[in-house]
């Protein structure tokens, strides 16, 4: 076996430094295991008392606490004093020895005990320890393990540094030095030198004011916010000091000679201050002072302005608030002015009870709440009260709970408002059913009048038929019995879904939009609308107006020159800036209350966009080759879905068991789908081809058959890749997504479920039409030929757009003609770049053509 020897020097010169280091950190890790639990009491006990724990506790709580911190820190230190070990240097030997590979340092104290005498050993041996020196001279300091969550499982150290950290930053270690003083019991230490006393004022922490220490202050007068709190400590016995006040309103303390005599005592007083009067401390050192109690008046709100009406039916109420320190909150109380609502049709019955409505008024974030004007933005547009007459208070409180509230003001609650008849027919609707739900039958009988021929009146088709499922669902609840309150407010959001649909749109035929957007600015003439909402309403109509002419456009150059040209031989012409001053001069009269001439300019615009049509090809260039049919295939897609998307609506009819209503749905000539609803019966398409939906399967059947159908037209999608015809794969996808769904749900015979999966697939389907139709548009003019023509015809008459430019001879969107006529064109430019500057310095234009003529300023 090998014998230990000393290690060489050259050696110990290289660990000299890694064996003092990984000694002292050992010496770190034995203090820290062995003693965290005196710097925990310590930190613990030093943050109580500079928060002045010991102010606030009754002596004798204060001495046991005292007496069982100091027990436990005596205990903690003995115990790790008894349990230190000082490392020795073979012990840091040993733990750097670990760090390394193969324990290098225990192999160069070690000496060869077999073949001293073989070469050959000693040879190996000596290459041996030389590699061992080698590695000990690498040797790194040993990191110390000063982990003891093994031995704190709590982590009590955390917590009590944490509290002694935020006693360094929100005490004060200077209350460590009054132990001392309290430590004498019965206050002997200060007794010894006399009689003594001490005296604070704390002033409530909402006023913002300093404590003031009363021995620092001579005798005279004191300013104190009302309920400032007044302590006094008196050292010494009963009879060698006394207190005099009259600013708390309670009864006079006692007299010295009714007072128990104690010869050696700490009395501790205090009480709050509610009135001016006097405080003075009676006895060898007293002193005497008039403390004027300011009072604390109530905070003050007013309510400024009339209420504002955005766009989006938001409400801004402005206000301002003030208070001698500081507004603590504020809230806004809305309730209903029976008194003043038109009590008519669905209003006429009494309301449900309902609460008052409240709203938290708006704080400042920064600065001083003593005195400031906010606003309360808030959206009532889904409340039940919303657009009927209410009353308004706004109250506030400060800092000692007092209120102060505004005058009372009547209004009538901003919410949003509706345009379309429809859209405005649903949210009456959805009022009277939130006002009592004893108006569910008559909200019933409206829904099936409004149902019962819905041509030109609801052209939303996806509208149409939550519409009917809403009023199945009613007449169902209806039959169980009263309407429950679950299911009232059900209903309610699904009416506001609808009228949301039928209000913002969904249409897919451009015309349509724009004929909306157009009806609804009217409505907003005869209602008197708000500068937001006829902002929001003219830009609605600018959006669809220029898709309109946009969809003119494109049709003419699908059709080629002979549509258009009839178009410029009958004159209808018009420019863009022709169309732009008369929506701003629309707008312009109705901000001005010229409601009358606004309507007839409104008119005027209508039979003008009247007529220019968007019209199909004569010559039937869109139904040939595989984009037509294509087309053609994808139509007949959507027939079918509206058809099977019918028959489940008769048979959600049949489960609810309406009569009234089949009869209803057989006497509708003309409803959507109607000739699609008829192909489930006699299995033929509306067009008489016999290639409809077989009638004989399932509805889920038939559904998985025609999204099978669909699966394998969007693979076969024609056209040259373009973003118009990514956006049809898209939607067709989406579209076979909702037909899986419906599938899905007429398996469970949730029909419901099944027809709003439907309603998605028919208005997905739309959208994919529309959007291969522009992309089989885009690539038309590109095909062969088509150009030769154009150039080689040179006495063709060369068509116009719907703004009267000459079309380019490539067929694209756009004019070849040179827009800079006449000699000085360059006086042209300057006068078109003025006009540019002129119309981007006007602000009250939409904020799409300001970027669009700044882009334009940035590029000339």
């Amino acid at each position: 076996m090998t014998r230990i020897k000393p290690l060489p020097h050259a050696v110990l010169r290289h660990l000299r430094w890694p064996v003092r280091l990984t000694r002292a950190g050992m010496v770190a890790e034995r203090i820290t295991r062995g003693f965290w639990p005196v710097w925990t009491i310590l930190f613990a006990l030093i943050a109580a008392l500079a928060f002045g724990l010991h102010e606030t506790l009754p002596v004798e709580a204060l001495w046991i606490g005292g007496v069982i911190a100091l027990g436990g820190l005596g205990w903690a230190l003995l115990r790790g004093i008894l349990r230190f070990r000082w490392p020795t240097r073979a012990e840091a030997l040993a733990r750097l020895d670990l760090t390394l590979p193969g324990r290098p340092i225990a192999a160069l104290g070690d000496a060869l005990a077999l073949g001293t005498e073989d070469d050959g050993s000693r040879t190996v041996w000596r290459a041996h320890i030389a590699r061992m020196a080698a590695r000990a001279a690498t040797a790194r300091a040993a990191a110390p393990d000063l982990r003891v969550a093994a031995r704190d499982p709590f982590a009590l150290r955390y917590a009590a540094l944490t509290a002694f950290v935020a006693a360094l930053l929100f005490g004060s270690l200077w209350r460590i030095a009054e132990v001392p003083g309290l430590a004498a019991p019965g206050g002997e230490a200060l007794a010894a030198g006399g009689p003594s006393w001490e005296a604070w004022v704390e002033p409530p922490a909402y006023t913002g004011r300093p404590s003031l220490y009363l021995n620092t202050i001579d005798a005279g007068t004191i300013e104190l916010p009302e309920g400032s709190r007044v302590t006094l400590r008196l050292y010494g016995a009963v009879s060698d000091l006394g207190v005099e006040e009259t600013v708390s309103g309670r009864a006079p303390l006692p007299e010295d000679g009714e007072a128990p005599v104690d010869t050696a005592s700490v009395r501790a007083i205090d009480f709050e201050a509610v009135q001016s009067g006097r405080l003075a401390i009676t006895g060898t050192g007293g002193r005497e002072w008039r403390l004027t109690v300011l009072p604390d008046a109530p905070p003050t709100v007013a309510i400024t302005g009339k209420v504002m009406r955005e766009a989006d039916g938001t409400m801004s109420q402005p206000f301002t608030a003030s208070d001698d320190y500081a507004v603590a909150a504020g809230r806004a109380l809305v309730e209903l002015d029976l008194g003043a609502v038109d009590r008519h049709h669905g209003l006429g019955p009494d309301p449900e009870p309902r609460e008052v409505l409240i709203y938290d008024l708006p704080m400042p974030i920064t600065g001083s709440r003593a005195e400031f004007a906010e606003a309360l933005v808030e959206d009532a547009s889904k409340h039940p009260w919303a657009n009927l007459p209410v009353k308004m208070t706004f109250e506030v409180v400060d800092g000692r709970d007092q209120t102060g509230t505004s005058e009372t003001e009547t209004l009538v609650l901003p919410g949003r408002r509706f345009f379309d008849p429809v859209a405005a027919a649903m949210i009456e609707l959805r009022r009277d059913l939130l006002w009592t739900r004893d108006n569910a039958r008559r909200v019933s009988q409206i829904l099936h009048a409004l149902t019962h021929r819905p041509e030109g009146l609801l052209r939303n088709e996806r509208a149409y038929l939550m519409i009917r499922v809403a009023m199945r669902r009613l007449d169902a609840a209806l039959v169980q019995g009263p309407l429950s309150t679950a299911m009232r407010d059900e209903l309610a959001e699904a009416l506001w879904e609808i009228a949301e649909l039928i209000e913002d749109g969904g249409l897919a035929d451009a015309l349509e939009r724009m004929h909306q957007a157009q009806e609804r600015l009217s409505e907003a003439i005869r209602r008197g609308a708000s500068p937001e909402e006829i902002q929001r309403l003219m830009d609605e109509l600018r959006q669809a107006t220029n898709d309109y002419i946009r969809k003119l456009a494109e049709n003419m150059e699908r059709q080629g020159a002979d549509e258009p040209s009839q178009q410029a031989q009958n004159n209808q012409q018009i420019t863009g800036d022709q169309l732009q001053q008369m929506m701003d001069e629309i707008q312009r009269l109705m901000e001005e209350g010229r409601m009358a001439e606004a309507q007839e300019l409104l008119d005027q615009l209508s039979r003008m966009m009247e007529n220019l049509r968007v019209t199909e090809g004569q010559n039937g260039e869109g139904q040939q080759g595989p984009g037509g049919q294509a087309m053609e295939d994808l139509r007949q897609t959507l027939r079918d879905q509206q058809g099977l998307s019918d028959e489940a609506f008769r048979d959600l009819q049949q489960q609810f068991g309406d009569q009234q209503g089949q009869q209803g749905q057989q006497g509708q000539n003309g409803q959507p789908g109607e000739g699609q609803a008829q192909q489930g019966q006699d299995g033929q398409t509306p067009d008489g081809t016999g290639e409809g939906l077989s009638g004989e399967r399932s509805l889920a059947e038939r559904q998985r058959s025609l999204r099978d159908t669909l699966r394998q037209q969007e693979g076969n999608l024609p056209g040259s890749p373009s973003d118009e015809r990514e956006a049809a794969r898209r939607a067709l996808d989406e579209a076979g997504r909702a037909m899986e769904g419906a599938e899905e749900a007429l398996r469970r015979d949730d029909l419901p479920e099944a027809i709003d999966r439907q309603a998605e697939a028919i208005e997905n389907l739309r959208e994919g039409l529309r959007n291969l139709g522009e992309a089989l548009a885009q690539n038309q003019p590109g095909q062969p030929g088509n150009q030769g023509e154009a150039f080689g015809d040179a006495n063709q008459q060369m068509p116009r757009d719907p703004l009267g430019r000459m079309a380019g001879q490539s067929g694209r969107i756009g004019t070849d003609e040179n827009m800079l006529q006449g000699t000085d064109v360059y006086r042209r430019a300057r006068d078109l770049l003025d006009e540019i500057r002129r119309r981007s310095g006007d602000q009250t234009r939409p904020t799409e053509e300001l970027d669009y003529l700044k882009r334009l300023l940035d590029r000339f």
